[in-house]
């Protein structure tokens, strides 16, 4: 792939196709991180290193395992074990270096396994058969758009704290109002010709 084309992949990853507010994956740590933009901001930057790697761990299980043993229908279960393995990292090194973060993401950080952006992203790329330099640039673009969504969201939230909100809306009613309005906010990169 060229950098015109990379950009273009990372542009479209990030805006036009920006997996929570377009595709709609990874709603869960969504709705249940963006309480605080600065645990939005530790979730996000575990995303990213999750996606990148994730994307080249699958990447080449795919390449070097799943094609040449022509079991490539085992693709989801072996994805979802490398990611596994790839979040227990993840969730180690955080209790260790930033025990109040790994606290505050709570039970989020495990469920990053299971997140269906994280696969999502894995099995995109082997579905646009990427090679490994556009899975990654596509993975960690894709988890900086994941990053933005939540760090909107979280922001908006934080202000929506201090806000006169009908008693019929408060809480998780005006929260999904707002994913709701970003969500159509960002429908607007739709027209973009990124690819």
């Amino acid at each position: 792939m060229t950098v015109s084309q990379l950009f273009a992949l990372s542009l479209g990853a990030i805006l036009v196709e920006n997996f929570v507010l377009v595709r709609f994956l990874g709603i869960c740590p969504f709705l249940g991180v963006s309480k605080k933009t600065d645990t939005a901001l530790g979730m996000g930057f575990s995303v990213i290193f999750v996606m990148g790697t994730a994307s080249a761990a699958t990447y080449l299980v795919n390449e070097h395992i799943l094609k040449r043993f022509d079991i490539e229908y085992m693709h989801t279960v072996a994805f979802i074990l490398v990611i596994a393995a790839l979040v227990q990292l993840v969730e180690m090194f955080l209790k260790k270096s930033a025990p109040s973060l790994h606290k505050a993401l709570g039970i989020y950080l495990p469920l990053m396994s299971t997140n269906c952006a994280v696969l999502g992203v894995a099995i995109l790329n082997t579905q646009n058969e990427f090679d490994l330099i556009g899975s990654v640039v596509y993975g960690v673009s894709a988890a900086i758009g994941f990053t933005l969504a939540l760090l909107l969201f979280a922001s908006v939230r934080e202000k929506l704290e201090f806000s006169d909100v009908p008693a019929a809306f408060q809480g998780f009613p005006i929260a999904l109002v707002t994913a709701a309005l970003i969500s159509m906010a960002f429908m607007g990169f739709s027209g973009l010709k990124v690819m």
